[in-house]
């Protein structure tokens, strides 16, 4: 299709007389904001001052090669004492830069020979154009290959652009910084590793993202999706299955000078009973400890939870509890039931406690009336019996039966404020007492806030006896970076602890500060307050009030995390009677390296809170954990001492744990400790234990039938079918003589069908798209293709020239451009279900090899080609034979230009009375 350009030219056949030396401005302005692609006419003036008509010879030459005048040579003629317009039409080049380019226009008198030159700035505005798209990607890889994808990245604008490539879950082969000239194009290939162990086939995406360096905003992403098949699919099974532990751990342990080893067996098991998930189990059995109980070891413990739909029942060892007030945390063995309604539910348990002896069974009941989503009011009876033994575990024992009607309630009155609360009361045939809870909490966008107070009277027979305890937080936010906070603690003094472990000291402490957000991976802490610790075990180690100030400085510095915290303190020992300073510095560095986490630590303290005034104390220690793979870990742990405040607990002082997958449901497990045990100071004893686990998954429901898939694979023209390797996830069949091939106990599933290659000739194909996907469910499945020649698409991307003489050819257009820019087209060849794409430049051959035969359409992109170029025919119909070549030609042509001139002349002026004035 010819493009039409229609020029206004002033010829002097009809003098033009411009009586000012001014000019309009609307010439003027057609030399301004100049867009690449566009043409324009720039106006020269001309003036006569002889008293004889002259005729001019005039040539047009600009700076730029991308700027041409549409008519290069001319003639004009003008009258004696005239002066008139020359307008000069041009057309920018779609690849002209930025910036100012000179036209100049020269002018030769015919009849004297005298030349002369006039000159006019033009400016040709910036414009940016980046365009992303996606050329090749494979459809289908197999596990553990290589997905690459290419994509074409071209400048269509007039700006050179610093280019910033990205992926984010693929690696880039190109340099990820780049630079592109106007119109200059570059292919770009991503490329991913796919797991070989992957289990099942999936979808991957891979994406590249592109932005021009300081424009991080105008960021644009292509993303690409592939197929992955499994190469080691995982056994799919008919049967549901539930996943069970069987352990079986050697311990020792040096224990005060006194050494025992045994055996331990445990059994785990967690999932579900069918493939619904509707009944689920938990059970577990531990059998009993060879060695002193430690919080490293595991205690004997039989349960089993059964859940369904509202339905929950428990039977066995766990912590059983009632409500905070009567009954906060007792572990024992006994049985709960739980049954849910819609707002309304019931429940209640029989506990026998194993680690305090005051009590020896126990009964509750309790209904719960849900009042809105999030409140709801609970009423609960709680029955002790105690033992009747004399001997006195506690300081406070039952000496009769108890019963602890209770009532407790959450609600939430607002969006941002809940209030909760408990009221108990328990009576026995010597005392009543009551016992009360109060709670609230608030969330607003920068202030939080936490509180609860609860007292329990003298006589009160539930977990809590003669105390009173109030704790509370509260936060606020001044601005992102600074906050205000406030916390105050006090525990409750009496309650009914189990003996299987040591209780914690007594604290009561209340601290405020602020913190400060001083860059976004760092910030710091000051806070001061006053804390009181009180030993609850005898003979006492500590017993003191001390009053501090602290600093605490978090601080990432690249893939170091720093933590450093220093304190001030006054403290008074009551245990000894003194006064003094205590101090206390820290310091924490943790990093991560080669799968392996570090973490250092350390320590020193001048104290006045034990047995000497100002005594000094240094902690130090290390961890680091390695994962070597997914199959092998290791880790070490070492600490020299800990503070008398932690003496209650079981404390590691050197630790090593090694984990082994040896094989796929089999783990090893070895430890080793140094340790302290609950209640030491200074005895150190050892433990070491040898583990191993066996993971089945026990069947417990059948889900599925074995299906088969059958087919045949028709000769449409090759050497033979027998022998073909058909691969369907981890199943395998070849081919008999007539090309039949069956698949015998299947699961059923969704799965791609595989040739392998290497049992057919080279040119062979099949007639359907490869690996197939099929979904398998009915008992016996069918499923036939043919196998028939490729074909092949072979052609050549022509330039012809159409002969005309004011534009330049295209060797000329090339040259100009230079290598990098290089004139192209995107050739796309296309059937139903497959589509391909290749880059070729103008002038040279392409192919498309290893076609299905049958019905293709070629199509043809521009790919930014020169819009003085057009493509004589871009789209190609035709039917592929088997074996056949198709040879096909495209031919890019010039433009065809016509000019079409305006007869009669524009006129120009000023009348005289302007003129006068």
């Amino acid at each position: 299709m010819s493009r039409t350009w229609t020029l206004f030219i002033i010829i002097s056949l009809f003098p033009v007389f411009i009586f000012s030396q001014e000019q309009s401005n609307r010439l003027i302005s057609k030399k301004d904001s100049l867009m690449p692609g566009m043409s324009t006419s720039i106006p020269f003036t001309l003036e006569n001052n002889s008293d004889e008509a002259k005729t001019y010879d005039i040539s047009i030459t600009t700076s730029s090669s991308s700027i041409n005048p549409i008519l290069a040579k001319g003639e004009f003629q003008i009258l004696p004492h005239e002066t008139s317009v020359y307008l000069v039409p041009l057309r920018v080049g779609t690849e002209t830069g930025q910036g100012i380019y000179s036209v100049i226009m020269n002018v030769t008198d015919r009849h004297n020979g005298i030349s002369f030159t006039k000159n006019s700035k033009i400016i040709v505005s910036g414009h940016r154009n980046l365009l992303v798209t996606a050329l090749n990607t494979p459809e289908f890889v197999r596990a553990g290959e290589t997905i690459r994808a290419s994509f074409l990245l071209k400048n269509n604008g007039n700006v050179t652009e610093s280019i910033v490539l990205e992926s984010k879950n693929a690696i880039v082969d190109n340099e990820t910084s780049l630079v592109l000239e106007p119109n200059e194009s570059k292919t770009i290939t991503i490329h991913k590793v796919t797991n070989p162990e992957l289990a099942q086939n999936e979808f991957q995406n891979l994406n590249l993202s592109v932005h021009s360096k300081g424009n991080p905003k105008e960021n644009q992403d292509v993303y690409v999706s592939t197929q992955v098949i499994s190469a080691k699919p995982s056994e799919k099974d008919i049967y549901h299955r539930l996943p069970v532990a069987f352990s079986l751990s050697f311990i020792g342990m040096q224990n005060m000078g006194v050494y025992n080893d045994g055996f331990q067996g445990e059994i785990y098991g967690k999932g579900a009973l069918d493939k619904d998930n509707k009944n689920q189990i938990e059970f577990r059995a531990v059998t009993h400890n060879p060695v002193e109980l430690n919080t490293f070891t595991q205690y004997e413990e039989y349960f089993v939870n059964y859940k369904r739909n509202n339905l929950s029942i428990h039977l066995g060892d766990k912590t059983y509890s009632s409500s905070y007030l009567t009954e906060f945390a007792r572990y024992g063995r006994g049985a709960e039931i739980r049954y849910n309604f819609d707002k309304v539910s019931f429940g209640g348990f029989y506990n026998h406690p194993r680690f305090f002896r005051d009590i020896k069974d126990e009964f509750n009941f309790y209904s719960a009336f849900k009042i809105r989503k999030e409140s709801e009011i609970s009423v609960g009876y709680l029955y002790k019996t105690p033992r009747k033994e004399e001997i006195r575990y506690s300081e406070v024992r039952l000496d009769s039966n108890a019963h602890l009607p209770y009532a407790k309630g959450k609600f939430k009155v607002s969006n941002n404020i809940t209030f909760s609360g408990e009221l108990a009361y328990s009576t026995t045939q010597k005392t009543d007492g009551t016992a009360y809870l109060l709670q609230a909490e608030a969330v607003f966008k920068k202030l939080n806030g936490n509180f609860m107070y609860m007292k329990a009277s003298p006589d009160f027979g539930g977990y809590f006896t003669n105390t009173n305890t109030f704790n509370g937080n509260i936060s606020y936010n001044l601005t992102k970076k600074i906050s205000f906070f406030a916390n105050y603690m006090q525990d409750a003094k009496n309650f009914q602890r189990d003996t299987l472990l040591l209780a914690a000291p007594y604290r009561k402490y209340f601290q405020y500060g602020i913190q400060y957000k001083y860059i976004p991976s760092g910030f710091i802490i000051l806070n001061n307050g006053y804390q009181t610790y009180k030993d609850r075990l005898e003979p006492k180690q500590f017993d003191y009030y001390e009053r501090y100030f602290k600093v605490s400085i978090n601080q990432q510095i690249g893939v170091f995390q720093v933590n450093v915290d220093g304190q001030f303190g006054k403290t008074d020992n009551y245990l000894t009677g003194f006064s003094g300073n205590s101090s206390f510095y820290s310091a924490n560095l943790s990093f991560q390296k080669l799968r392996t986490s570090f973490n250092i630590f350390g320590s020193y303290a001048i104290s006045s809170r034990y047995q000497l005034k100002n005594q000094r104390n240094i902690y130090y220690g290390a961890r680091i954990f390695s994962r070597f793979s997914d199959k092998t870990s290791l880790s070490i742990f070492y600490q020299n001492n800990y503070m008398p405040e932690e003496y209650f607990k079981d404390r590691n002082l050197f630790e090593l744990l090694f984990h082994q997958q040896l094989f796929p449901g089999n783990e090893l497990d070895l430890s080793g400790r140094y340790s302290l045990q609950r209640g030491e100071i200074g005895d150190k004893d050892f433990i070491f234990s040898m583990r191993y686990t066996w993971r089945p998954n026990i069947p417990v429901q059948k889900t599925a039938e074995y299906i088969s898939l059958s087919g045949n694979v028709g000769n449409l023209g090759i050497k033979k079918t027998e022998g073909i390797r058909l691969m369907l996830g981890s199943y395998l069949s070849i081919t008999d003589k007539e090309g039949n091939y069956i698949f015998k106990n299947v699961i059923p599933g969704n799965y791609f069908l595989e040739i392998d290659r290497s049992t057919t000739e080279i040119n062979d194909i099949p007639t359907q798209t490869f690996p197939a996907a099929l979904s398998l469910i009915n008992k016996e499945n069918t499923f036939n293709f043919g196998l028939t020649t490729a074909a092949n698409v072979q052609g050549h991307v022509k330039f012809l020239e159409t002969g005309e003489k004011d534009q330049p050819d295209f060797d000329q257009i090339q040259s100009e451009k230079g290598k990098k820019k290089k004139e192209s087209i995107i050739v796309e060849a296309t059937n139903n279900d497959q589509t391909y794409r290749k880059i070729c430049l103008i002038g040279e051959n392409f192919d498309f090899t290893y076609l299905r035969p049958g019905d293709w359409t070629i199509k043809v992109y521009r790919n930014g080609l020169d819009k003085r170029y057009k493509i004589s025919s871009d789209k190609f119909l035709f039917t592929l034979k088997p074996s056949e070549t198709k040879k096909i030609s495209i031919n890019v042509v010039k433009q065809q230009i016509e000019i079409k001139y305006q007869k009669e002349s524009l006129k120009v002026g000023y009348n005289e009375i302007k003129k006068k004035r």
